[in-house]
């Protein structure tokens, strides 16, 4: 069965066994709540159907999986266990950010993470192209220390795109660009986090300070045609994650989100999961609802899924 005629049908089996990717998936997060509640061995309070922005997010983390989470442990497994969801749900290239400050967890700091990074690509590199992705704080912009270890990790050569993320306002995109800077001159793919919750212009000076590939999220760019229409004639891909949009309340819901005015103002867009852990739906799952929610048409959304393998979506 093909993957317009398996959305059509609702035959998730077959929607999950087209090939497809994920390039927005933070690895302290990757993998589903069920998962980590069978490996503690006890339930977990699950999130809130919506959650007020990052804040909110944050909140449900505190509350309840940070003390669960945030050991080398925890980190081994969710990272592992996010891989093999994704290779269940037919992710062919998996793009996924690891926090510069998982090097905490090694005595030897970086040394020990490269060699995490490369047993996980031997283990499953067979069934995935999986592709680690150096994920910065903004938060962090202003720790020197942090900053200089971000250079350090560019220089490893195993990080293949790096990802600026957290609230917006925490440090502007100037704060980082020497370390862009750097990882553009090693040949790394280069996005950041911007227009989840902000405007249009913001996007575009984002993407223009950083000289930026991609943008994670970005769908404050659908306020401004003009922004639009310079996102597509740049060819800059906004990675979207339509559950995460609705859940943090950053659209109202999935019928209205952004994406389809993206899309038909021909800005590249592929589809993605953000943190599974958080809001419990596999890139199949997701595609599966923009469908149900008449936000695309089957044939659309093979399209872009056919696109996001190309790299041309």
């Amino acid at each position: 069965m093909d993957f317009i005629e398996a959305l059509s049908t609702d035959n998730l089996t077959s929607i999950r066994a087209a090939p497809k990717t994920d390039v927005h998936s933070h690895a302290f997060l990757s993998t589903r709540l069920e998962n980590l509640e069978r490996w503690l061995g006890q339930p977990l309070k699950h999130p809130p159907s919506k959650m007020k922005g990052l804040e909110g997010m944050m909140e449900y983390i505190n509350e309840v999986l940070s003390h669960h989470i945030i050991t080398p442990e925890s980190f081994k497994f969710v990272v592992s266990s996010g891989v093999r969801d994704a290779i269940q749900d037919g992710v062919v290239v998996l793009e996924m950010s690891f926090d510069i400050r998982m090097a905490e967890y090694y005595p030897d700091a970086l040394v020990g993470a490269q060699m995490f990074l490369e047993a996980l690509a031997e283990e499953y590199g067979a069934q995935i192209g999986l592709h680690p992705e150096l994920g910065f704080p903004r938060t962090h912009a202003d720790d020197p220390k942090l900053v200089a270890l971000a250079h350090e990790a560019v220089e490893l050569g195993i990080f293949q795109s790096i990802d600026l993320y957290s609230y917006e306002e925490a440090c502007a995109p100037e704060a980082v660009k020497p370390l862009y800077k750097k990882a553009r001159e090693a040949g790394m793919k280069l996005k950041a986090h911007v227009g989840e919750f902000g405007g249009a212009e913001e996007v575009r000076r984002t993407v223009e300070v950083l000289d930026l590939n991609e943008v994670q999220h970005g769908i404050g760019a659908a306020e401004s045609v003009e922004v639009m229409r310079w996102l597509s004639e740049n060819r800059i891909q906004l990675n979207v994650c339509p559950t995460s949009n609705v859940m943090l309340d950053a659209v109202p819901n999935l019928t209205s989100h952004p994406i389809r005015i993206l899309f038909d103002n021909g800005v590249r867009v592929t589809i993605n999961t953000d943190d599974l852990m958080i809001f419990g739906q596999s890139v199949s799952e997701e595609y599966r609802n923009l469908y149900q929610a008449g936000v695309f048409s089957a044939e659309e959304l093979d399209n872009i899924r056919r696109g996001s393998l190309e790299g041309d979506p």
